[in-house]
């Protein structure tokens, strides 16, 4: 079968590897149709992503389609999505229901290999049949499965006034689950042009900023949701908090980040990390999604051959041409 693989930053070899075993009690064999390019996939690929090695097949936005189920719960021809998020169900995190932050978590395509490849066994509890999206918008179940945490993870309430720090597609993510959460005042911050244009303008919003120095200028916010993965916004965001309010990180950095202890001190701020998601959450997303109480049918994306990928992936990890998500059609190859 085909198969590609990140040897190293910056390159992908595409090869004919084995076809997987015959699934066991647990498993399911898998057709891969679509796969999702996150911000993870652009960092690996950069050679900045954290806890990370080489050679690696990246793939864990995944449509699927089911081949051979060793399970009661599925048949052959079954689309599904795909939870990546393998978790020990025995740490302290997973007792109290909190698997999105497992102290053993693997990730599929991040610490174990992906789905960028023809066929691939998952365990039946990862997959969530998915019949009513099409296989372009399966691999988001993730993406605004991050979203939806992050949501959550704010406590938000009624007359919050919130603002999202990047509109990539967990900013868009957060903007989202924001929206259906009833907030009426949300702002976003992106420096990219075409994607602060198409944020603002999709999703209704009042308050929209090419940087940081100008949405300080206006009236701060009681939630601040930093989506961008860099230092600087990271460490300026809380500058656009109110007093009382709750900073949220839901992007990760490779690096240190620092703030002025008297900022955090003077708002007695709440700093939140929000990290992937949990099987519940993505049950929800499924759920908004087919019934299309959440959209992403309009998100400017880029949905390629796995054969232009090397081309690719330095424009998207640029952020060229606007694309908010991008999407590898894997089927047929």
């Amino acid at each position: 079968m085909k198969t590609v693989t990140l040897e190293q930053p910056g390159r992908f070899t595409l090869s004919d590897t084995p076809h997987p075993a015959a699934p066991q009690s647990d498993e399911v064999l898998v057709r891969v149709l679509t796969v999702g390019i996150c911000g993870t996939d652009l960092h690996a690929f950069e050679g900045t992503q954290p806890f990370f090695t080489y050679p690696r097949i990246l793939g864990h936005e995944l449509a699927v389609e089911v081949i051979d189920a060793n399970s009661s719960e599925f048949k052959a021809g079954d689309r599904c999505a795909v939870n990546p998020y393998v978790t020990c169900g025995v740490c302290a995190a997973c007792v109290r229901g909190r698997t999105n932050c497992c102290a053993k978590m693997s990730v599929i395509g991040v610490h174990t290999d992906g789905g960028m490849r023809d066929r691939i066994l998952i365990r039946a509890k990862q997959l969530y049949k998915c019949e009513k999206l099409p296989p372009v918008q399966i691999p988001l179940v993730e993406t605004l499965g991050v979203g939806i945490h992050a949501v959550g993870r704010a406590g938000v309430l009624p007359g919050d006034r919130a603002i999202v720090c990047g509109a990539g597609p967990i900013g868009l993510s957060v903007i989202e689950f924001l929206r259906h959460a009833g907030l009426a005042d949300i702002g976003v911050v992106e420096k990219m042009p075409e994607r602060l244009e198409f944020a603002a303008r999709h999703h209704g919003l009042t308050r929209s900023y090419p940087s940081h120095e100008e949405a300080k200028q206006e009236e701060p916010s009681m939630l601040v949701f930093d989506c961008t993965g860099d230092r600087g916004s990271m460490e300026a965001s809380i500058q656009l908090l109110q007093q009382g309010g709750k900073l949220i990180f839901v992007g990760i950095v490779n690096d240190k980040i620092s703030l002025f202890d008297p900022d955090l001190h003077r708002r007695e701020a709440t700093i939140l990390a929000s990290r992937n998601s949990t099987a519940p959450e993505h049950h929800r997303v499924l759920e908004l999604m087919e019934s299309g109480a959440i959209d992403v049918s309009a998100w400017p994306m880029d949905f390629v051959r796995p054969e232009v990928m090397d081309k690719k992936f330095p424009q998207w990890l640029h952020r060229e041409a606007g694309v908010v998500k991008a999407v590898i059609d894997w089927s047929e190859l």
